[in-house]
């Protein structure tokens, strides 16, 4: 059993092996925490929110919900979700993103896109394979007109996503580091994950 506290702001990554459970929990309430998924033995076969979203005809994740990777086959099943939904479509955060929303003062904070680089060197990851990310814990409401928020969380302390492996997959985590929008309070925190 893995049982890890992944510090706020902070990457992480292991391999989940078939049929074991994977467990994020939301320690402070209102984390987000973006995540990339990866077939562990062949990187090319990697998450798709397009195959996801188009499968389960909605945007939405959640109890039930299969990630699918980009040839269509299922990587890990939502087996369980106290929170109620996570996004898959607000994209992860970068120092390029920060100073287009926020400001040039923002070009030497953090981000999610520099946490899955760090972390992703680990596995011979490169630029070139961060693709659509997974935000769990995080409230990305679509309005009527396509248009995207990034709004106060649903989420509070305690509550988790527990996910089921389909085939052996490698997950990164970037605890996200974000302190310009809701996503994280505006106070990033850390989150428990556990594989069993």
């Amino acid at each position: 059993m893995t049982d890890v506290t992944v510090p706020a702001r902070a990457p992480w990554s292991s391999v989940v092996r078939v049929g074991q459970n994977l467990t994020i929990t939301d320690l402070g309430g209102n984390q987000a925490v973006d995540c990339l998924i990866y077939d562990a033995h062949d990187t090319a076969v990697r998450y798709s929110a397009q195959d996801t979203v188009q499968a389960q005809g909605g945007i939405f994740l959640t109890t039930g919900t299969v990630l699918l990777s980009n040839e269509h086959t299922p990587l890990l099943t939502v087996v369980e979700d106290t929170c109620g939904r996570h996004d898959t479509v607000g994209g992860a955060c970068s120092k390029e993103s920060n100073t287009l929303r926020y400001g040039q003062h923002t070009w030497s904070q953090h981000a999610c896109v520099e946490n899955f680089l760090a972390e992703g060197l680990r596995h011979g990851l490169g630029k070139r394979d961060l693709v659509s990310n997974i935000n769990w814990f995080m409230n990305v409401p679509v309005e009527a007109d396509g248009t995207l928020g990034i709004v106060d969380g649903i989420s509070a302390p305690g509550l988790r996503v527990t996910l089921r492996a389909e085939t052996d997959v490698l997950v990164l985590v970037s605890n996200c580091p974000q302190i310009n929008n809701p996503c994280n309070g505006f106070d990033p925190t850390p989150v428990r994950i556990t594989i069993q």
